[in-house]
């Protein structure tokens, strides 16, 4: 999942993109209030490297970040939006998944010491999941209570050839099945919770696999046409529209989620590593270099150009909090500064007529 670079961030600049943030919504003319506005941002002045994936603990007012490059999981305050702690023990952390039932997190670290289960009261490592090495991105499907693991492949420290999917009990721990794919990059996943299909962006190949959740089973391949590298991926089940990324080039592509038919197309900001898919406002928020794009879904079948919001350079993994109306993004500093941020922006509420009308 990682995305390297040499950053131009300067914070400087950033403090300079704020008036403007809050204010200026799109360089593409739709009228109307701005669907996000700045709102604030942390800083974490000793990190170098890329960040990953975020999690989220509603009820405790934490917010989780995967220092990937740094070996670390960086908590901050969710509403104050202050950071408040630095967990290690962590090689090369990915994405995070809590369990409030039983206050504990588990990250991906695809270092040969394998994904982490860390106490959310103490912060401790208290266990870990054995899966094949490398394991990066992660899945959980709440229809079934299980997580999907992207292992092996590229992140691996031995490099593999093929990437295998493990479908695991977070709780227990126990892996419950595997699918294997001849490439060593495979990405993001998607799955249907009233129906029994998962997706799998099968990134090294351009291509999304279609998978029986029950049987594990491929039954379909579909062929990215308008792309390579799809890797970002999220499901609109209720219309039956799958959202999917590519980064050669960077661009949004819209399928039709029961036959793998692209039904439009948007060029994506650089770099782009996150979608988030707002079901309540019918928006896609893009992050990546420079500024968070935001599409709005019309209905099914047509879509339109809403916003460029403002970020920064390397403001490339985002999560949606639904409950806050916040969407968070964090900046990664690169390799060659010092210094990452946490930003954050309010969601404001579409208009009537932005309501999906149907298929």
């Amino acid at each position: 999942m990682r995305a390297r670079f040499s950053a131009m961030l300067s914070f400087t600049m950033l403090i300079g993109l704020a008036p403007y943030a809050a204010q200026c919504y799109a360089d593409t003319a739709a009228p109307g209030p701005a669907p996000l506005t700045f709102a604030g941002r942390s800083q974490l002045p000793g990190y170098t490297g890329d960040f990953d994936h975020f999690a989220v603990d509603l009820k405790g007012n934490r917010l989780f970040l995967a220092g990937e490059d740094g070996g670390t999981l960086e908590v901050f305050n969710l509403k104050t939006g202050q950071h408040e702690k630095t967990i290690k023990g962590f090689e090369q952390p990915h994405s995070i998944l809590y369990l409030p039932e039983r206050n504990r997190l588990i990250v991906t670290d695809s270092g040969d010491s394998m994904t982490k289960v860390v106490d959310a009261t103490t912060y401790r490592i208290v266990g870990k999941i054995q899966l094949t090495p490398g394991a990066d991105s992660m899945f959980y499907d709440p229809s079934r209570k299980h997580m999907y693991v992207v292992t092996g492949g590229k992140n691996a420290r031995n490099k593999m050839a093929d990437t295998i999917v493990s479908e695991v009990d977070p709780v227990t721990g126990k892996r419950i099945g595997d699918i294997k794919f001849d490439t060593d990059f495979t990405e993001s996943m998607a799955a249907e919770q009233k129906g029994n299909r998962l997706f799998i962006n099968v990134t090294g190949k351009s291509q999304i696999a279609v998978v029986d959740k029950n049987t594990r089973a491929v039954t379909a391949m579909w062929p990215i046409k308008d792309g390579e590298l799809n890797a970002p991926m999220k499901l609109d089940e209720k219309n039956h529209r799958l959202f999917v990324v590519t980064r050669k080039p960077f661009k949004l592509l819209v399928l039709n989620s029961d036959t793998g038919e692209e039904i439009t197309s948007f060029k994506a900001p650089e770099r782009t590593n996150e979608m988030l898919f707002d079901a309540v406002n019918h928006r896609i928020y893009l992050a990546g270099d420079d500024y968070l794009y935001v599409i709005q879904q019309k209905d099914a079948k047509h879509y339109e150009e809403l916003a460029h919001v403002p970020s920064a350079k390397g403001a490339k993994t985002a999560i949606l909090v639904p409950a806050l109306k916040r969407v968070y993004t964090a900046v990664s500093p690169g390799d060659e500064k010092v210094g990452g941020e946490l930003m954050w922006f309010k969601v404001n509420p579409g208009s009537a007529q932005d309501s999906v009308a149907g298929s």
